[in-house]
């Protein structure tokens, strides 16, 4: 059965910005079901104009795009909580392509009904606004690592990163968390190679600063790892949930 919005696990996380008795049944009228996904599918494709919009609820995902040469540019993570599909429902086909990396459960919305929901709930339509912008905030932090960070450094600010995001939804134990992607797809997003990635986190696993090895993520010295990325501290930042 699909997970109704008053029951949503993910509106439990202090991470999320609590939703108004009204906006909660909005938000029950505007989606119209739930999808299950198996690890390696297809949920947007770039170029396409998908009908649809999803909350990933469950599960983990990638954000690619195809450069010519056939390669992946790997352009985000997904995780849960995260907004699919706006980038269609506003320029009108998508940008970059959204693949299952875990096996995945999304909340669907009818993008048809976007625009009811921008004229009825504008305050909630700023929300959509900050997710776009979070998005852009992320992708010109990851630029900045490529410019400006070496192997060792640029990596270990992604370690950081995903693990903050992991933490802020209950992901974590221990310093610990399932991280079910490749090193190929961390070597994408960072514009590095392989046998690059490969040997900056043996150096970062040899400094016993973090290990990541069978879809397990484990940072040993997370304010080490801090100075090593060039991040200062900084609390998450409470976010919408669509």
């Amino acid at each position: 059965m699909a997970t109704s919005c008053q029951n949503c696990p993910l509106r439990k996380k202090p991470i999320f910005k609590e939703l108004s008795s009204h906006e909660l049944r909005f938000m029950s009228e505007f989606k119209s079901g739930e999808l299950t996904v198996e690890p390696g599918t297809p949920i947007l494709m770039e170029g396409s104009n998908s009908p649809q919009l999803y909350t990933a609820l469950r599960g983990m995902g990638l954000r690619y795009k195809l450069l010519e040469s056939g390669e992946r540019q790997v352009v985000n993570f997904v995780f849960p909580g995260d907004f699919l599909g706006l980038q269609a429902a506003v320029m009108g086909e998508m940008g970059h392509s959204v693949e299952a990396s875990t096996a995945m459960t999304l909340c669907v919305f009818d993008r048809n009904a976007l625009w009811e929901f921008f004229r009825s709930h504008p305050e909630r339509a700023f929300d959509v606004t900050w997710i776009a912008a979070e998005e852009e905030h992320f992708m010109g932090e990851a630029l900045l690592s490529v410019g400006q960070r070496n192997a060792v450094e640029a990596i270990a600010w992604a370690l950081v990163k995903m693990h903050q995001r992991g933490e802020a939804l209950g992901l974590t134990r221990n310093g610990e968390m399932h991280l079910p992607y490749r090193q190929q797809d961390l070597a994408d997003a960072l514009g590095l190679s392989l046998v690059h990635t490969n040997k900056s986190l043996a150096k970062l696993r040899d400094r016993q600063l973090a290990t990541w090895r069978n879809g397990r993520l484990a940072l040993h010295d997370i304010e080490q790892l801090r100075q090593v990325a060039k991040l200062d501290e900084e609390a998450p930042r409470v976010r919408p949930l669509m």
